[in-house]
């Protein structure tokens, strides 16, 4: 399970929307008095032998959320 720790931009424009949809979970903590983590975890498709399983979790520290936060105001023009 990574700590994003910064994002960077893929060199192609070109892209694919994934064909499962679900509702990730998350949960924040935080471990002897340093900043809070936010974690968010997915689990696998309806489709798959084991529907719900965790499939895949990542963390972001205060730097890589308000990094995170930056890149989606300028795409979706958050304020």
């Amino acid at each position: 399970m990574p700590v994003v720790t910064g994002f960077q931009p893929l060199d192609t424009s070109d892209g694919k929307l994934q064909p499962t949809q679900l509702v990730a979970k998350y949960k924040v903590f935080s471990r002897d008095g340093h900043d809070p983590v936010f974690q968010v975890d997915t689990g696998g498709s309806e489709h798959r032998k084991y529907p719900g399983k965790g499939s895949q979790t990542f963390q972001l520290n205060k730097a890589s959320a308000e990094e995170l936060w930056r890149l989606l105001g300028q795409t979706y023009g958050f304020k």
